[in-house]
């Protein structure tokens, strides 16, 4: 009974050790890249027109307007990505349901071969092929994750990707504009807290990868931080040169 019972713990502890993550549910990449992309844009916007020498107004505008067109923007191209995306696979996918009705056995001789050729005692692959060919849906998922390396019932969603990338350009955008709106009169903590957004974020995702936290946030950092010196720069510069 005593081994029994700790059988059961181990199973019990790797079932719960081994679980993963959704790589696949479309939302974690645009929700990064939006939030990414927001803050070093609309920051680097910012900064380079307050390298022009320009009102804070004319700052404050820039940014809400920046922060406007870009969210909708990013939206409408990750829409447009994921829903592209999906109608390549969904044509992939009708591609090989006729090829599953048309000619049976050769797919699933091919199937045979593909499990043979991973190591499966042929016999063994020409039984185990026949039994998944047996079912039509089973065999067209079966082909889809063997052959096009994806599963057609996971597909990302176009309108997930869309508001979540719409979602975190907003949010991250909006950093470098609250502190004009909450009464700032300089530039300085705009940055500061753009920077120090970038570094959260950075932060953030190395929570959902194989990275350290203190190397990602630097990273990030680092990357909004260049942006922003280098439009600042430019700012300055053509500000002289049209004054």
């Amino acid at each position: 009974m005593a081994i029994i019972d700790t059988e059961a713990a181990l199973h019990e502890a790797h079932r719960d050790n081994h679980s993963h993550r959704d790589v696949n549910g479309g939302w974690l990449r645009p929700a990064v890249f939006g939030a990414m992309d927001g803050l070093v844009s609309n920051l680097a916007l910012m900064t380079g027109v307050a390298g022009g020498q320009v009102s804070q107004q004319t700052i404050v505008i820039t940014g809400l307007a920046g922060l406007a067109a870009g969210a909708f923007s990013m939206a409408a191209g990750e829409y447009t990505s994921v829903a592209s995306q999906r109608e390549l696979v969904q044509a992939e996918l009708d591609v090989e349901r006729r090829e599953l009705r048309k000619h049976p056995v050769d797919e699933m001789e091919e199937l045979a071969a593909l499990y043979v050729s991973r190591g499966v005692e042929p016999e063994l692959a020409r039984e185990v092929a026949t039994q998944l060919s047996r079912d039509p849906e089973l065999a067209l998922e079966i082909h889809a994750r063997e052959e096009l390396g994806i599963d057609p019932d996971d597909l990302p969603s176009p309108l997930v990707a869309a508001v979540s990338s719409f979602g975190s350009f907003a949010l991250g955008a909006l950093l470098p504009v609250l502190p004009y709106l909450l009464g700032a009169t300089a530039l300085w903590p705009a940055v500061a807290l753009a920077l120090l957004g970038l570094f959260a974020c950075g932060a953030l995702v190395a929570k959902v990868t194989a990275r350290s936290w203190w190397f990602s946030g630097l990273r990030q950092l680092a990357l909004g931080g260049a942006a922003a010196g280098v439009t600042y720069v430019l700012g300055t510069l053509f500000g002289i040169a049209v004054g």
